[in-house]
């Protein structure tokens, strides 16, 4: 850290002409987040035609779903290594690959198994793509527009998320409102999961169209390609060779990230590093994948018919959208930790207020339902918890895995804290479907639990990180 003071920030922001080319990039980067909202969020359609389809019951059903995460965790625990060795733009190829090879393995599948193989792989190019866009985008945005830049990872997330749930509400429309109908030669359900197809080839497309990142380049000594992609992202007036030999000066005494460099703390690994895998866990023990996956079977399982399931599936995707916004206007006013803190409090209400609202169901079979006050609370809640989640966590993790780590550590420590995401989320998608069959009610009192324990991680295990510039210790 130099003792000097910082440049004015007009000294450092790029010219205005530039940012606009600086907001394309990080927005093509973006575009993985896009692939990775609509493929994990895609199954909340399909999967009542998949459950008629194959004949499965919650177990499988839960595995089916579920077995897309653990790709995810496998494909965010290689994606750092990956990136390092062979560039962050190729690693955003390789998912697009994956994402569209995925799209049409699934919709065409010969038995449960199989499809589920075929998620597992779409799973990989998820977590390739939780990983690279954030640190791409990270190392490419100037530091007082990188919280918001860094925010359309989460944005293009929502977006995917929202636009599966619309593409799956029109498909269902088209065969009488059913996932399971048929609609020329594919059921309802096929095609909501080979839509993915046209996004991962644009992604592919897009990702030809901006440059490496300048710290991959100076990493692997390509001076030259690197001040090239530094007066792209700047634009031609840029100090290129001050900004090379800043990010050389960050990488001069450090080696390749290893997972073995996270460990030294007493508590094994690094403090820094046990913050974020707390953050990426909590992200998802609050349950908010439960609204995004089987929204629609578990409006279902309190009476409502499928096609007002899938509306209302589409209706807190849009809220989750509006929360976002919400959150990328304050991220870089008020600061990462106070939206958790919010955020996480907000949750604890509104998951409470849930778990009431379930325990009022009566009736059994296909005769099931809520009294109309708790259905009342039960919508309310669900889009409460989707709002307060998108305008805190949703965006707040995805920006500090991006800033939080020292350089020396960075991609292998992003690396560990994706995959730990992953691996939660998994362990909430799989066992939802039997929690729910158990005691929603319960279910949902657990996740209100885990909102508010994340409120006294975020108060006594995280730092804050606006404002602070990449290439630190």
């Amino acid at each position: 850290m130099v003792s000097s003071p910082p440049p004015p920030v007009t000294a450092a922001a790029p010219p205005a002409p530039r940012l606009g080319r600086v907001t394309f990039i990080a927005a093509v980067a973006a575009l993985g987040g896009f692939l990775f909202g609509y493929d994990s969020a895609v199954i909340n359609g399909a999967v009542t035609g998949i459950q008629h389809h194959f004949g499965v019951g919650a177990g499988r059903t839960g595995t089916i779903v579920a077995v897309a995460l653990l790709g995810s965790a496998l494909g965010a625990a290689v994606a750092g290594r990956l990136a390092e060795r062979v560039g962050r733009l190729r690693v955003m190829r390789m998912a697009a690959v994956l994402f569209a090879v995925s799209a049409v393995g699934s919709a065409l599948p010969f038995s449960a198994w199989d499809l589920g193989a075929w998620r597992f792989g779409g799973g990989i190019a998820i977590g390739l793509a939780s990983l690279i866009g954030p640190t791409y985008i990270a190392e490419v945005a100037p530091p007082e527009y990188r919280g918001r830049l860094a925010s359309f990872q989460q944005a293009a997330i929502v977006l995917g998320i929202t636009a599966s749930q619309l593409v799956n509400w029109a498909i269902a429309q088209g065969a009488d409102g059913r996932s399971e109908g048929a609609l020329g030669p594919l059921g309802a359900w096929q095609w909501m999961l080979l839509a993915a197809f046209v996004p991962a080839v644009l992604y592919f497309v897009l990702s030809t169209r901006i440059p490496e990142s300048p710290h991959h380049l100076v990493a692997r000594g390509r001076l030259a390609e690197a001040g090239r992609a530094v007066r792209d992202i700047e634009g031609p007036g840029s100090d290129a060779d001050a900004r090379l030999a800043e990010i050389a000066r960050s990488l001069r005494d450090t080696h390749k990230p290893r997972v073995r460099d996270l460990f030294g703390g007493r508590a094994g690994l690094l403090p820094v590093v046990w913050a974020g895998i707390g953050l990426a866990v909590f992200q998802q023990l609050v349950g908010i994948n439960v609204i995004f996956y089987y929204s629609s079977v578990l409006w279902q399982s309190v009476g409502i018919d499928q096609s007002g399931s899938l509306l209302i599936s589409l209706s807190t995707s849009i809220v989750n959208i509006v929360g976002t916004v919400v959150a990328m206007l304050l991220i870089d006013r008020v600061g990462r930790r106070p939206l958790a803190l919010a955020g996480s409090l907000g949750m604890a209400v509104s998951l409470a207020l849930a778990a009431w609202a379930f325990s009022g169901t009566t009736g059994s079979g296909d005769d099931i339902g809520l009294p109309d006050l708790q259905a009342g609370v039960a919508l309310v809640a669900a889009h409460t918890f989707v709002f307060f989640f998108a305008a805190s966590w949703g965006v707040v993790l995805w920006v500090m895995v991006g800033e939080m780590f020292p350089l020396r550590i960075r991609a292998a420590a992003i690396s560990v804290a994706t995959a730990f995401n992953w691996i939660a989320n998994w362990a909430v998608s799989e066992s939802f479907p039997a929690l729910s069959e158990w005691n929603l009610s319960a279910g949902y009192v657990i996740y209100a639990a885990f909102a508010l324990v994340s409120a006294f991680f975020v108060a006594f295990a995280v730092t804050e990180t606006k404002g602070t510039r990449l290439g630190g210790g």
